[in-house]
């Protein structure tokens, strides 16, 4: 067995080669137009049979002549990119933003991947962007030339101006309903993943910039990390008792608050006001990783102990996860007992078990799958169930929950932006309609009335091998609004500067404590 083996490695490494090869080989390939016309039907077949409320935000009618329309339009053969961009507008048309079509993108062998690593940080990733009133600026330059200010306007990339790629893109996903914050607050973000679609992975690109009425051409190459400095080996030391309890410590924070070793930041993390314990700021960048449970019991216990009056739930950039996650926080914030969400609406028994069951993962996974599956369908056909209405419905967290014997009953402050989504939208629709919370910020990227997510698998398309994401639950908080396709609007709308940006201010996180400090002046 062990001869074997190195053989079985070389298989898989020539099968994985021979696969990215022909991924990457089909991205300039043509497609021919039956097959483009196979795959547009296929899409609006799988929308229909597996997205429930598929007509939230438009008509049958519409859509209808949005597919039919695209059909009669494609009369040449197109590349994957190009048919891309004529499919991907009507899946956006869904306006759900759990759904969306994936761009093509070549493909890396583990080979490539580590000979791109070695030559450095490619030159999109040495600046932080944001796209403010429609100009792309560098917020943060992280590049080897230090003459690029923060607050330099980026006029163009190669030749392509930032804001017609940005206008372009923004076609081909959507927020939840008709909320606008979303791409206005995570375009300039997104500007380099769009622009590597559109052209591919660079190892120089030519910058137009504009500071202060002055225009300049810089040609950013990759990166590479200075290895002239020798590195010191290090020499095992024997830890003191106190270095062993802090390491442990470190460690078991990372695990608990969720570490992201990339951006070297906690998904979750909790502080008190600078010389005023009585301040607790939670801040959640995101309901994925870490152990939350711990975190919040934690947490509550120290703001229990340290007698906060005021918490402080940053939302903001939050593109959400974990459903029980936003359950057990929203126990700690809740005055009484609570019901988290409605029913969520699927279209059948058989879309939950098609879509979320038997879609992707090896042949390995699917053969476990099916032997398993006669005890999935017996759980779905006990689980879903037909409503007055005659919708199917699932019920997920519907039950009556207690709040947890350590919840906070002082006031709450909760930070939003445009890219405050999903997970974060539903718990902060619940905190909204229990008039519990004071909303500091823009309108939420999510919907107030709830979202299409859930179970979402990743489906190919035959023949022009595009990927399409489908939400299989509608998911809708106890609370609900007469504003149909927006999002939770702030109690206080504030929106950050260009300047706030550059200088690292937080005008949102300014009014609350100035508002602290003005009612406290009022009570005294």
């Amino acid at each position: 067995m062990k001869k074997i083996t190195p053989y079985v490695f070389i298989l898989l490494f020539f099968a994985q080669c021979s696969s990215v090869k022909k991924h990457n080989e089909q991205l300039t390939a043509l497609i021919p137009v039956d097959k483009l016309k196979s795959d547009v039907d296929f899409t609006y077949k799988k929308l229909q049979r597996l997205h429930p409320n598929l007509y939230w935000y438009i008509s049958k009618k519409d859509l209808d002549y949005k597919f039919d329309s695209l059909k009669s339009t494609i009369a040449v053969p197109l590349t994957p990119l190009a048919f891309y961009k004529k499919l991907g507008p009507l899946v956006s048309a869904v306006r759900q933003g759990h759904t969306f079509l994936y761009p093509p993108e070549k493909l890396l062998t583990k080979k490539e991947t580590k000979a791109l690593l070695k030559k450095g940080t490619g030159p999109l990733s040495q600046f932080d962007f944001d796209f403010i009133d429609d100009k792309l600026y560098v917020i943060k330059n992280k590049s080897y030339n230090k003459t690029i200010k923060a607050g330099t306007e980026v006029v163009a990339v190669n030749g392509t101006k930032p804001a017609d790629l940005i206008q372009e893109y923004n076609l081909y996903y959507s927020s939840d309903g008709y909320n606008s914050t979303l791409k206005s607050r995570s375009s300039g973000r997104r500007f380099s993943s769009f622009f590597s679609t559109q052209n591919g992975i660079k190892d120089s690109l030519t910058y137009s910039f504009k500071f202060n009425d002055s225009l300049k051409v810089i040609t950013i190459r990759r990166l590479k990390e200075d290895t002239t400095k020798k590195r010191v080996k290090k020499i095992p030391i024997k830890l003191t008792a106190v270095e062993k309890a802090k390491s442990k410590a470190i460690k078991k924070k990372k695990r608990v608050n969720g570490y992201d070793s990339v951006s070297k930041n906690y998904s979750r993390n909790i502080r008190f006001a600078e010389n005023d314990s009585s301040v607790a700021v939670i801040k959640i960048r995101g309901f994925k990783n870490g152990d939350f449970r711990t975190f919040y019991k934690e947490s509550f216990r120290k703001i229990e102990k340290n007698k906060s009056k005021t918490i402080v739930l940053d939302l903001r950039n939050n593109g959400g996860g974990r459903l029980s996650e936003i359950v057990n926080l929203y126990s700690y914030l809740s005055d009484s007992t609570f019901v988290f969400l409605d029913k969520s609406e699927v279209v059948s028994k058989s879309s939950l078990f098609e879509g979320a069951y038997f879609n992707g993962g090896s042949f390995a996974v699917k053969t476990i799958k099916t032997i398993f599956s006669p005890l999935l369908y017996s759980y779905l056909f006990l689980t879903v169930h037909k409503d007055k209405e005659g919708k199917n419905s699932y019920a997920t967290q519907t039950k009556h929950h207690k709040v947890n014997k350590n919840s906070f009953k002082g006031k709450i402050y909760v930070l939003i932006n445009g890219v405050s989504f999903s997970a974060s939208s539903i718990i902060s629709s619940n905190l909204k309609g229990s008039k519990r919370a004071t909303f500091v910020g823009e309108e939420t990227g999510g919907a107030y009335n709830g979202t299409v997510a859930g179970f979402m698998p990743v489906i190919k398309l035959p023949n022009s091998d595009l990927k399409i994401r489908i939400g299989l639950m509608k998911m809708a908080a106890h609370y609900k609004t007469d504003i149909v396709g927006r999002g939770i609007f702030p109690d206080v709308p504030i929106s950050p500067t260009l300047q706030d940006r550059i200088k690292g201010n937080d005008p949102e996180m300014d009014w609350i404590i100035k508002d602290i400090k003005s009612n406290k002046l009022k009570n005294f």
